[in-house]
């Protein structure tokens, strides 16, 4: 399985193939892709695994940063497994369409790093979602061809406030968007069969407690259907993420509610793209 990360090593940033012994970087061999978001919007991304194939480990001590720490486009997609709409307990019914929100770069680290959790507020809670990138650009797309328009996979723990998610009405772009309160990574997949999908588990662990556990086959909106209603109304790009939702079990929803603190760690594991990890850390 071919893995492409964004990391930091000897005080510079690089992209490059993840092995079991290090990094291979690939973005001294390719100027013209400054970094990897920039590879996927050129179409690059089967040449850097092609590249990645002919090159030894030239890093084994690395630190992981957010995959593409410079993507401008970040969807998220909310209330996306059943039962998750009766976890709000406000007597709502399923909705006809989808829930999103925006999210930001500077709101994810990369994996093995901390979760921040802010002095304004101590309900950090966690959503272990699968990731998106689309590498074909499309308006409304159709839901028989969405799959044709994404290029890689990977995780994200899309870290929340809950608290701030409440400070007004139809608006949950507060509490989605601390700085480093999220992460995404640890790596990219590329995207070569419907099955990686299709027929994948997703399951987030804290302190090794199962916590989330469900197929995204079960999703109410199946990502097919996300990247045809997205593409509606906006054009989808090389490089865009969408986050596709996460399943029943976020500490939110236990009571009493369940929320990060320090020392905690959280694992987010998904067969053939494998486990984003992240700490907890009070904000120095």
């Amino acid at each position: 399985m071919t893995r492409l990360a964004t990391y930091s090593a000897d005080g510079q940033q690089f992209y490059g193939a993840v092995t079991d012994t290090g990094m291979i970087a690939l973005s001294p061999d390719f100027p013209q892709w400054p970094t990897l978001y920039d590879a996927i919007r050129a179409g690059g991304l089967q040449d850097l695994v092609t590249a990645a194939k002919e090159k030894p480990v030239t890093h084994s001590e690395f630190t992981y940063e957010m995959v593409l720490p410079n993507a401008p486009r970040i969807l998220c997609v909310g209330v996306n497994f059943p039962d998750r709409n009766a976890e709000y307990k406000d007597g709502s019914t399923q909705p006809k369409y989808m829930s999103l929100f925006p999210r930001f770069a500077s709101g994810f680290t990369g994996h093995d790093r901390p979760l921040i959790r802010p002095p304004e507020n101590h309900t950090l809670d966690y959503e272990g979602e699968v990731a998106i990138v689309i590498g074909k650009t499309g308006r409304r797309i159709k839901a028989e061809d969405a799959y044709d328009h994404i290029c890689a996979l990977t995780l994200c723990n899309e870290g929340t406030i809950r608290d701030w998610v409440r400070h007004a009405k139809f608006n949950v772009t507060q509490g989605k968007n601390w700085d480093c309160s999220g992460s995404i990574g640890p790596w990219l997949v590329p995207f070569e069969k419907a099955e990686q999908l299709d027929e994948a588990r997703i399951q987030t662990r804290v302190n090794e407690e199962l916590r989330q556990d469900d197929y995204l086959k079960r999703m109410t909106f199946p990502i097919r259907e996300e990247i045809a209603y997205i593409s509606t109304f906006m054009t989808l790009q090389p490089g865009d993420i969408i986050v596709t939702g996460t399943p029943t079990g976020a500490g939110a929803r236990f009571d009493p509610p369940r929320y990060l603190k320090p020392g905690d760690v959280v694992e987010i594991e998904v067969d053939g793209i494998g486990i984003l990890r992240n700490g907890v850390e009070d904000e120095k």
